[in-house]
């Protein structure tokens, strides 16, 4: 399937199923490294979650002054972590998780890490920010780790026409 193909009902682009063995339990001790970044997934969505409403006590923490204009640009990138974190999460729960939605959560995640830094060397936030930039840079590394993997796996071709 291409990007200018419609996707069929029951048909996944790989023309494989894998199934998941029963139960979280079992379905994350089979691959932990994607049980660890469908937990970042989640966090990402929370963490977003709060940043929205709750922008303001957050700058706080991580040293920034709350002003009007960093709340709502606070807002508005907490907003982006739910869609970006619950994107991620959906991929990494599907069968067959898309290479896509992987490599470009990990270049969100190393953006991240970027602004986080550069917003401490200027100033604006307190080096505890820090903390929040080096959890996006080890989450990016494990995202581009698993996408490495994900993406040599041999597709099946499915049955000739």
């Amino acid at each position: 399937m291409t990007a200018h193909q419609p996707a069929q009902p029951g048909h996944h682009p790989s023309g494989s199923r894998k199934t998941h063995p029963p139960g979280t339990v079992a379905w994350a001790l089979a691959d932990p490294l994607r049980a660890v970044l469908a937990a970042i997934a989640v966090v990402t969505v929370l963490t977003g979650a709060v940043q929205v409403p709750f922008g303001g006590q957050v700058l706080q923490l991580i040293g920034a002054d709350p002003t009007p204009e960093t709340r709502q640009l606070f807002g508005t990138v907490g907003m982006f972590m739910v869609v970006v974190g619950g994107l991620l999460l959906h991929t990494l729960l599907n069968v067959v998780p898309s290479p896509e939605v992987v490599l470009w959560s990990g270049l969100q995640k190393t953006g991240a890490f970027g602004a986080v830094g550069i917003g401490v060397l200027n100033g604006i936030f307190s080096p505890i920010a820090l903390l929040v930039a080096f959890f996006d840079l080890a989450t990016a590394i494990l995202l581009f780790i698993y996408w490495r993997r994900i993406s040599a796996a041999p597709i099946s071709a499915g049955p000739a026409r």
